[in-house]
């Protein structure tokens, strides 16, 4: 399809009034309104680049990637020149942690339409997340100078600017952008998220004025009730605190859902495919290379301080949460399943992995972190096809940890957090399986517990660097002074020196968590043991 061909399509289908319907439920938030209209249009009509580009939107804000992947590639096929389509599938490629290729999109982009507002801000988010910061940074700073009164990249701004560490310039970049928009609820949510600053009465009366308003998005309401329940818990107001946490959960939950049965699936599959005889007769797989270090384990658990106090020695790089290993796990099973893999099939996911992520490794030092923590549902996987990696598993009391989340706005996934049930039974499932490696591969996953490495911080550093073959360096312990990028919420923390801060807030809303309590069971009466 030609450029004016496309043009004209588009231009047909904003004139089809099933089409306005279906945009105007997307606008809404009301995704089960659209998607019926659009696959029925699609149908009668598969080539409306238009719909596709629609559908493909609807696909990616229930965060099927893959899928709004696919049509919007759909989409370009047909229209090579649709700018619209190839900005969207540059944002989803970001958003599926590829922005190394989203970052080739979008300079496609700036040579067609270079005053494009948009794509220079995504250009400049996704140049961060492949560790570009000053390049970024530098965008960022170029835009604003011709689009100061843009709040949204103000706000992302902010968040660059708290990845490298400077604080007080991230808040005034959030503070900016509150100024342009004060029920921006992702900025409000944005400062609380550096879990070091305490708002003041003039902050909670703007964030409850922003509530207050009808015509604010489910997305600024959701925020807004986070952030509100630091400020209430910070002022020691449990009960609200604990009311904003669990109304914003909720709402988030509602846009996000989670079955925990398919989790528990997943468990006892891995279970059951990770035998000792199964691990035995693969025990040749995989590629050879020990550089990746693998953190893994609950969010909030601490992975950040281990990734801080690794990467400030001299042979070991942080880099972030890198997307790699269930892109590469969804690739296996479509190869026919883990069990289905060869021996040359398993050293090819290593190799791929291995130059996938070389795009995060700005240094020559010979180890890398990846700290996913989800990937310890891969734990199997990873020993599969990368035998010489070493697995690090961040374990924290279950209920400061799982409190911990549901206070936690996370942007992307995690949709296990937004309801405490569904919490207790995501920590005791990953529990159960751990517990499963421990006997089928002992000693392969070297568990930092942090009570421990609060209370004994030398002693489970040197421990934790034997497991890694590194001689001890003094920098570990002045983890604190590093001055790396982070980019995790935990980046404010790991910039402390070590404390107890964190271990025991869960008390104060006690009495709120009984769902939590129930679903835990053994994996918080015995913990640290296993049950």
């Amino acid at each position: 399809m030609t450029g004016r061909a496309a043009q004209s399509s588009i231009s047909r289908a904003v004139r089809n009034p099933e089409l306005m319907e279906a945009a105007l439920a997307l606008y809404e938030g009301r995704l089960h309104d659209a998607e019926p209209v659009l696959k029925a249009h699609l149908k009668r009509d598969p080539f409306d680049v238009a719909a596709i580009r629609m559908l493909a939107e609807l696909a990616a804000r229930i965060e099927r990637y893959r899928d709004a992947e696919a049509l919007l590639r759909r989409a370009l096929d047909l229209a090579p020149d649709f700018l619209a389509a190839r900005s969207n599938l540059a944002t989803v490629l970001h958003r599926q942690g590829r922005s190394g290729e989203a970052v080739e999109e979008l300079e496609k982009l700036q040579q067609i339409d270079p005053d494009n507002l948009m794509n220079a801000n995504l250009k400049a988010a996704a140049l961060g997340r492949v560790g570009e910061f000053d390049e970024a940074l530098e965008l960022y700073e170029q835009v604003l100078r011709s689009f100061g009164k843009q709040p949204k990249i103000w706000m992302s701004y902010g968040h660059m600017l708290k990845t490298v560490g400077r604080q007080a310039d991230a808040v005034a970049a959030y503070r900016k952008a509150l100024e342009l928009a004060p029920a921006l609820g992702e900025v409000w949510w944005s400062l609380a998220n550096l879990k070091t600053l305490k708002f003041d009465a003039a902050d909670i009366a703007a964030m409850e004025a922003g509530l207050a308003r009808g015509d604010i998005a489910a997305e600024d309401r959701f925020h807004l009730h986070f952030a509100l329940g630091k400020a209430h818990e910070d002022q020691g107001q449990a009960a609200a605190a604990f009311d904003h946490y669990a109304t914003g959960n909720a709402q988030r939950k509602e846009l996000l859902p989670y079955d925990a049965e398919q989790t528990r699936a997943a468990v006892d599959h891995a279970i059951s495919l990770y035998t000792p005889d199964f691990l035995a007769a693969r025990s040749d797989h995989g590629a050879a290379s020990a550089d990746p270090i693998f953190i893994i384990g609950m969010p909030r658990a601490g992975s950040t301080l281990i990734e801080q106090i690794l990467s400030s020695h001299s042979m070991v790089e942080g880099t972030m949460e890198l997307p790699d290993i269930p892109k590469l796990y969804a690739k296996a099973r479509g190869m026919g399943g883990i069990a289905a893999l060869s021996a040359d099939d398993a050293r090819a996911l290593g190799e791929q992995y291995l130059r996938d992520t070389l795009v995060q490794r700005k240094s020559d030092k010979p180890f890398y972190i990846d700290k996913l923590p989800n990937n310890w549902l891969h734990t199997g996987f990873i020993a599969l096809i990368l035998p010489n990696a070493k697995i690090i598993d961040a374990r924290r009391h279950p209920m400061d940890c799982c409190f911990s989340n549901f206070k936690q706005h996370f942007a992307r996934g995690q949709a296990f957090s937004y309801d405490l049930a569904d919490m207790g039974r995501y920590y005791a499932d990953y529990t159960r399986l751990m517990d499963h490696f421990d006997t089928v591969m002992p000693g392969r996953v070297h568990r930092v517990f942090h009570e421990r490495l609060i209370d004994d911080l030398e002693g489970e550093v040197r421990a934790l660097l034997d497991y890694l073959g590194l001689p001890f360096e003094q920098a570990c312990l002045d983890f604190h002074t590093n001055e790396r990028a982070v980019r995790t919420a935990s980046s404010e923390q790991v910039r402390r020196p070590i404390n107890r801060d964190g271990v025991g807030q869960w008390r104060a809303m006690e009495e709120w968590l009984d769902p939590l309590v129930d679903a835990l069971g053994p994996a918080l009466t015995q913990y640290p043991a296993r049950p």
